[in-house]
């Protein structure tokens, strides 16, 4: 039960604003204030077309049509001129100015001129499963995220309600159609996160680092993914922050494990967030018996910074910073004699920084531009016993694209640049009075990505793309090819394929020891089937990925660097299925997803190919929601089951020969709105894993057999059962007001 060990920070901050924004509101005082568009589009003959992408320029503010030709959408965009796009593949882009801030804006007759290669509503979908029910590439909204009970608003949490992903309690993160957590790559606005979570100690879960209302969306791609994307074996998850801040608000949150306090601060074409949060265990671990002995319960505090401006008539400046302190000690199960009794004993210090700043723009005949630094800096000392490993890792990534959706009525075209340098160094010691082992890495890494969509035909829409990178460090380049294909199979319905080659460094921890090894490599092959009709979605995709050149190294030396060789291969295939529905049942909305791989891989220190130790066979998900209005009430639940994992017992003839029994969890939650002392208020209650099963995660075996030959062994859980979260959030001096008869969306 991952969420009770490290701090439920990034819950906090936002959520009762963020459900007041997605609740109706009317007019604010403030000249930037929510509004809405809506339309129809209709082709030259009259004929409404649905799926047409209708939004404002520079921003990711739309919707796509219906099955009648219609939008609508609200936006923060400061007030003044916009011009709002159309587009749809096989038309020519059709661009209207509009007028923000003088209340809703309604076009009912806009109209699309077919391009000489029409091609209907065909999109390149393969690979990305849209749980949130929008054409727009964003698979969890916020308030898919903090609605889904079990999450306990983490973006990994949620997502792992999702086909593909395996839940491993003991890490917290996404482990993807069998590969490891590290093969997932985080992108916030389009730079890559060197540290998505929170630090950790081995078998304790970490969180993400993120608050998921700081972004628009959350895009969850399993597989045969964009160009811009690298250094990604299995999958990827982009983060879209907001732009423009809607009002000026403070944001109050009263937790039982802690508090965090808000202020947002809005003017004509700029806004600033500043947050402050505490996180502290203590309590709630004296209220609730524990599995582990706690010595220090989790103790988090640090703030973030965010600032948004608007650059000229359609730029836009975003600079997000943020820093936290982690603290814990405690003591762990440990099967070796002279811990037995009183556990293993182990403590985390982390400091982590995060600068992200980010600058999009139009240019000129229909070039635009977008581009962004990041920086990071993450301090990490564990002492295990009396040992201690002191980790400094530095690193900043500069990225620059430039798109050109104009370049013609058939294809349009993206080029990137992006640099990484690295400078990481570790300090280990055996003892406090043995000598200090220094161990480090420098890297400096160059890519460059090319890519386009096409339309090939009237029903058939592809896309090609090829991503090239050099590391200094490994002294190699890499060529990363990929296609993509979509076929219209009906009016509701669409076939599409992807393929590519995609390559990553070996791992910082492998890279210390040996810096003679090459890119690690998988190749992706996926064939997908999407049928939507109104707020129904039914999606199914098969796949096959081949793995080589992974890392491999010997157990007994792992301080040897000779033994490391990119001599490890493997494969993952299998079966993801989704279907989500808003509609059969009113005021409910609820997806069952399920996911079979087969996998097996040598890496590491594997002596064989065998299935790895983070990966379950079969995996089940079934998420409900259901809105009762006449007590202003949104309910819902998780139910998970994840088939039982291999481990390697070495009491055992064979290797991962041993199964962990099967993961289930039954979590819920409840969200009420209402208003304290004038102030739109959500009290929200969460509990996780209510049934109280006890799931075991894995097994530590002692280091040398006891009397009668045996290794004994002390197994991996949860810190508790369960998990009991209550937290009221106040929203103060909000003036946009809030319908509460209206469900949360």
């Amino acid at each position: 039960m991952k969420t009770s060990l490290l701090p439920l920070l990034f819950l906090l901050s936002a959520p009762a604003t963020a459900l007041a924004q997605a609740a109706p509101a009317e007019s604010s005082p403030i000249r930037s204030a929510t509004q809405s568009l809506s339309g129809v589009v209709r082709d030259a003959g009259g004929q409404p077309l649905p799926g047409v992408n209708v939004f404002l320029k520079t921003t990711f503010d739309g919707a796509s049509t219906d099955s009648l030709g219609r939008f609508s959408f609200r936006t923060d965009h400061a007030a003044g001129p916009a011009v709002l796009v159309a587009t749809f593949i096989g038309y020519e882009p059709l661009e209207v100015l509009v007028t923000l801030g003088k209340g809703p804006i309604s076009l009912p007759n806009l109209k699309l001129k077919a391009s000489r290669a029409a091609l209907g509503d065909v999109v390149v979908t393969a690979g990305a499963f849209e749980a949130s029910d929008e054409k727009r590439a964003a698979v969890l909204k916020p308030l898919d995220i903090v609605t889904t009970a079990g999450a306990l608003g983490d973006i990994a949490g949620a997502l792992n309600a999702l086909p593909g992903t395996t839940r491993n309690g003991e890490t917290g993160q996404l482990f993807v159609r069998g590969g490891a957590a590290s093969e997932t790559k985080t992108y916030l606005d389009g730079l890559p996160v060197q540290t998505p979570y929170g630090s950790a100690v081995p078998n304790v879960a970490s969180r993400g680092r993120f608050s998921p209302f700081l972004f628009k969306g959350t895009v969850f791609s399993t597989g045969g993914y964009s160009a811009e994307y690298g250094q990604a074996l299995s999958a990827v998850v982009a983060l879209n922050s907001t732009d423009l801040a809607p009002e000026t608000m403070t944001s109050l949150s009263l937790l039982s494990i802690g508090g965090s306090v808000a202020r947002t601060k809005r003017w004509d074409r700029t806004s600033l967030a500043v947050t402050a949060d505490y996180t502290n265990l203590a309590p709630y671990y004296n209220l609730v018996p524990q599995n582990l002995g706690w010595e220090k319960a989790p103790l988090q505090m640090g703030g973030s910074l965010k600032l948004a401006h608007k650059v000229g008539e359609a730029g836009m400046l975003k600079v997000y910073g943020t820093y936290s302190r982690q603290r814990l000690a405690l003591r762990q199960p440990d099967a070796n004699p002279e811990f037995e009794a009183t556990g293993h004993p182990v403590s985390l210090a982390n400091d982590n920084a995060y600068l992200n700043a980010t600058y999009r723009a139009p240019l000129t005949r229909g070039w635009s531009l977008n581009t962004g630094l990041a920086l990071t800096q993450d301090d990490n000392l564990i002492r295990p016993d009396v040992q201690s490993l002191h980790d400094l890792d530095r690193s900043a990534v500069a990225r620059l694209v430039l798109t050109n959706d104009s370049a013609s009525t058939w294809f349009n075209l993206k080029v990137g640049l992006e640099g990484y340098a690295q400078r990481y160094r570790q300090q280990y010691q055996a003892t406090a009075e043995a000598p200090t082992q220094d161990l480090g890495v420098d890297e400096q890494r160059g890519a460059a990505f090319l890519e386009s969509d096409l339309m090939l035909s009237n029903k058939l829409a592809g896309r090609a793309g090829l991503r090239t990178e050099y590391s200094a460090l490994l002294g190699r380049f890499n060529a990363a090819p990929r296609l993509g294909l979509a076929y219209k199979t009906g009016e509701n319905s669409q076939l599409s394929a992807a393929w590519g080659y995609f390559y990553q460094s070996p791992t910082t921890d492998l890279l210390r020891i040996s810096h003679a090894l090459q890119f690690e490599r998988a190749e992706h092959y996926m064939l997908t089937y999407q049928h939507q009709v109104k707020e129904r979605t039914l999606r199914a995709e098969i796949y096959q990925k081949n793995y080589a050149q992974l890392t491999t190294f010997s157990a007994a030396q792992p301080y040897n660097p000779t033994t490391y060789q990119n001599a490890g291969s493997g494969y993952a295939r299998g079966l993801d299925v989704m279907f989500r529905d808003r509609t059969t049942f009113k005021k409910a909305d609820y997806w069952v997803s399920y996911g079979f791989v087969d996998t097996r891989r040598l890496f590491r220190t594997d002596p064989i190919s065998a299935v790895p130790t983070f990966v379950a066979r079969h995996n089940l998900s079934v998420v409900g929601k259901y809105w009762v209005q006449k007590i202003h009430t949104q309910v819902g639940f998780t139910y998970s089951y994840g088939s039982p994992r291999r481990y390697n017992n070495p009491n055992l003839p064979g290797y991962n020969q041993s199964s962990l029994p099967s993961y289930q969890d039954l979590s819920l939650n409840v969200s009420h709105l209402t208003h304290w002392f004038g102030q739109f208020t959500i009290i929200y209650v969460s509990a996780s894993n209510i049934l109280g099963r006890q799931n075991i995660y894995g097994y530590t075996f002692a280091g040398q057999p006891d009397t009668s030959g045996q290794l004994r062994s002390a197994a991996v859980t949860p810190p508790a059962p369960r998990m009991l979260f209550v937290g009221v959030f106040i929203s103060i001096n909000k003036t946009s007001k809030v319908d509460l008869n209206e469900r949360p969306d």
